[in-house]
């Protein structure tokens, strides 16, 4: 097991929901890379989505909620549970409307992976980088990292469940 690994393990066992977060944003820019890097959960059945991490609280701040677009993405990521890539700014203008400010950012390729366990969607862990950026070994090495991406929610939804 990697020292990245063990680091986020022994965060996740003591850590507050926050620096476990932290610690699997730090584990995902270590073995994949991102600028940016956030972790959203979802209503589905109302329409929306709450952003709950982010490394780019400027442009994508921790807040309230947002409603969920019905296309493409949402049918394969939040439907389908299935890993959502685009390596272009035009495959990002074609399905996200903050388009504009991803490429303010230097970012041209995403990754959406959703997270799910025991039949439950916890949510989608988000990073972006530049274009072409998340090719097949990339996106195999993010889904690899699911495992800590599942703590890192169950240890947000317990402790807004405690609060």
């Amino acid at each position: 097991m990697s020292s990245a690994m063990d680091s986020f393990f022994c965060t996740a066992e003591s850590g507050s929901s926050e620096e476990v977060l932290a610690a699997l944003e730090a584990l995902v820019q270590r073995e994949v890379g991102a600028v940016i890097f956030s972790c959203s959960v979802f209503d589905i059945a109302a329409g929306q989505a709450r952003r709950i991490y982010t490394n780019q609280p400027a442009a994508y701040p921790v807040s309230g909620l947002k409603d969920i677009t019905p296309n493409a993405w949402t049918r394969q990521v939040l439907e389908n549970r299935k890993t959502f890539v685009a390596n272009t700014p035009e495959e990002i203008r074609d399905i996200f409307p903050d388009h504009a400010t991803i490429a303010a950012l230097g970012c041209g390729s995403v990754v959406n992976m959703p997270v799910c366990l025991s039949g439950h969607f916890l949510g989608t862990v988000n990073v972006l980088n530049e274009a072409y950026y998340y090719r097949p070994p990339i996106v195999a090495r993010l889904n690899q990292l699911r495992a800590a991406a599942m703590l890192a929610f169950c240890s947000s939804f317990l402790t807004n469940r405690v609060s």
